[in-house]
């Protein structure tokens, strides 16, 4: 039995920090926060009062910056109560929050401290400035660096300063500020796969109204507790995984690292979660793995209880009759699906994947296993969310029904087109690029083609992501990718193919699993292996095993191999995880275009 809802809306409070207000109000002792301490390796609570106390110290110390409203300032931090203070601190001030990704790349770090103009930067301390020292000389805006810890010496960086001695000032209460809900609150820069960055304006009820319909639509409750590992920078987690929760009154934990997410899943046992399809991939890699140790009969029992899982969802869910097969399924949950659910803590109530798509598969397999699942659809444009499934309509090959109060409609080329107050003010000083994405009828043009049936919304690709074939044949690349990605021994993969007569793909393959089949095919297991005729043959019967279901000319004829994963800090991945098509597509030119001189592919 959950607590009653205690939801503020956007009718109640105009703007964030008028909301935080709200809530310590409402709920003073309630607890805010959870996080790690590492100087007494322990886990801390923050109450929402204890939250207000904290925060009063940022308040003050960024109001003596003396600032105007509407100037920037700017966070790169990893998920925290600081990262939360700054936030809010700034926000009652009237100022523009301009959040960056801790891993991201110095380069672009730079160019959206300068683009923004932004006076202030919060970052964690002198770790990080071994990768941005090349590029401290161009920050010529910032007037104040603040570093949670390690500072460097005043006489090297005069414009640094330690949090300690920043917020080493009597705090000053909190005023409530009086601009309206309208007013510019952020400025988040896309982590586009083309071409620079471009910045998101979201207003204070932009993401007020975005929030508070992501609850009309799955309920939250004050008794919830998230785990935060997403980065804050990304609005998927920055909406429904902050604001939100501060609106339903909800408990954040913020997890200690990606590496430690296990772990601390398992000691805190939230019962929501905002994931990227990336996690639950490689938790799925990681059960075929383990399938892969056991025997047959381990492997025939996972594989029914998936099965039975499944149709017994479907049953509840009004899609599909009762059958006798259904008889079965306490048996095996009791011996399969409790026990993946305690590997994610035994109290999961929401898991919400969102930010790219996620395979039909994986979705199967985790609903199957009694996981709450609810597949979503969004852009940093719309603040994030657009759509999700429900808990009494969830179809997971959809993204669900758009949110209350969010229209959508197919337009030309079967393009997603989504109006309401989630769409975006603009880009930041980019009038051109504002006027190419909102239409003059308010209609935001998302670039992903879409179909929209019986109310649920279907993503079939993007329209600038279909591969248009020599031949003809068009094939939604993303498709195809995330159907061969469910091969533990493909780490990551690209399907290539634009103007080609057939498709090819580049792939990175996990090392563990390289070295297996290096054991199985008594080659030596080394990179010189990876161009074996053996090792192509292996790797594509893999390949053409998981493409099944689709048409001949949409088959990979040639595959090019690597060890080197691709990552934000070598620039093939976006902060949010998306492969950088043109970029890998440039590292791997050599070997794609030796795909492509042969004489002929491949047979396929």
């Amino acid at each position: 039995m959950h607590q009653a809802t205690d939801y503020i809306t956007p009718n109640q409070v105009q703007t964030i920090h008028e909301l935080f207000l709200e809530r310590v109000a409402r709920t003073p002792e309630q607890i805010a926060y959870r996080f790690f301490d590492h100087h007494d390796s322990s886990w801390q609570e923050l109450s929402w009062q204890a939250m207000q106390q904290r925060l009063a110290g940022w308040y003050t110390a960024l109001r003596h910056e003396r600032l105007n409203p509407g100037d920037r300032v700017a966070l790169m931090l990893a998920n925290s109560p600081e990262w939360a203070c700054f936030d809010l601190a700034a926000l009652a001030l009237g100022l523009v929050v301009v959040p960056l990704f801790a891993n991201d790349r110095p380069e672009n770090i730079a160019y959206i401290l300068e683009a923004t103009q932004s006076r202030v930067l919060l970052c964690p301390g002198l770790a990080y400035w071994k990768d941005l020292d090349p590029v401290l000389h161009r920050l010529q805006h910032i007037q104040t660096i603040v570093t949670l810890d390690h500072c460097r010496p005043q006489d090297q960086e005069t414009r640094i300063i330690c949090a300690s001695d920043w917020l080493n000032r009597l705090a000053e209460p909190i005023a409530p500020r009086g601009h309206d809900g309208d007013t510019l609150a952020s400025i988040v820069f896309t982590s586009g796969t083309t071409g620079p960055p471009k910045g998101v304006m979201l207003s204070h009820r932009n993401i007020l109204e975005n929030s508070y319909a992501g609850l009309e639509a799955i309920a939250i409750y004050p008794d919830d507790l998230f785990l935060s590992f997403l980065p804050m920078s990304h609005m998927l987690e920055r909406t429904v995984g902050y604001y939100l929760a501060i609106m339903a009154g909800a408990t954040v934990a913020f997890a200690r690292s990606i590496p430690q997410l296990a772990e601390d899943i398992q000691q805190l046992q939230p019962t929501a979660l905002i994931a990227v399809p990336r996690i639950f991939e490689r938790i799925h890699a990681r059960i075929e793995e383990s399938l892969q140790n056991r025997g047959p009969l381990a492997r025939t029992l996972f594989a029914l209880a998936v099965k039975i899982g499944w149709s017994r969802f479907r049953h509840a869910q009004g899609r599909q009759g009762w059958r006798p097969e259904l008889l079965l399924h306490p048996l095996l949950d009791r011996l399969i699906g409790s026990k993946v659910r305690a590997q994610l803590g035994g109290r999961m109530r929401v898991i919400i994947s969102g930010g790219a798509p996620l395979s039909p598969k994986i979705a199967q397999c985790f609903i199957g296993l009694g996981l709450p699942l609810f597949q979503g659809y969004g852009l940093t444009e719309t603040s994030p969310v657009v759509s999700v499934n429900r808990p009494e309509r969830n179809e997971p090959s959809t993204v669900g029904p758009p949110l209350p109060g969010v229209e959508v409609r197919v337009g030309s080329n079967d393009e997603l087109l989504v109006r309401g107050s989630c769409v975006m003010l603009g880009y930041w000083k980019n009038p051109e690029a504002t006027a190419e994405i909102i239409d003059d009828q308010g209609w935001l043009h998302t670039g992903d083609k879409a179909m929209i049936r019986e109310g649920l919304i279907r993503i079939t690709g993007r329209l600038k992501e279909i591969i248009v074939m020599s031949n003809s044949e068009k094939v939604a690349p993303v498709d195809l990718e995330l159907a061969v990605a469910t091969d533990p021994l493909l780490e990551q993969v690209m399907v290539v193919g634009e103007g080609r007569p057939y498709l090819t793909m580049v792939a990175v393959l996990n090392r563990k699993h390289w070295n297996k089949l290096c054991a199985e095919l008594k080659l030596p297991y080394s990179e010189a292996s990876l161009g074996s005729e053996t090792v192509q043959q292996a790797v594509l019967s893999r390949v053409e095993a998981r493409l099944t279901p689709f048409p001949g000319f949409a088959w990979i004829k040639e595959v090019a191999l690597t060890l080197e994963p691709w990552t934000v800090e070598n620039g093939l991945l976006t902060p949010t995880l998306k492969i950088k098509r043109e970029q890998v597509a440039a590292r791997m030119e050599p070997a794609i275009k030796a795909m492509y001189q042969a004489s002929s592919p491949k047979p396929g």
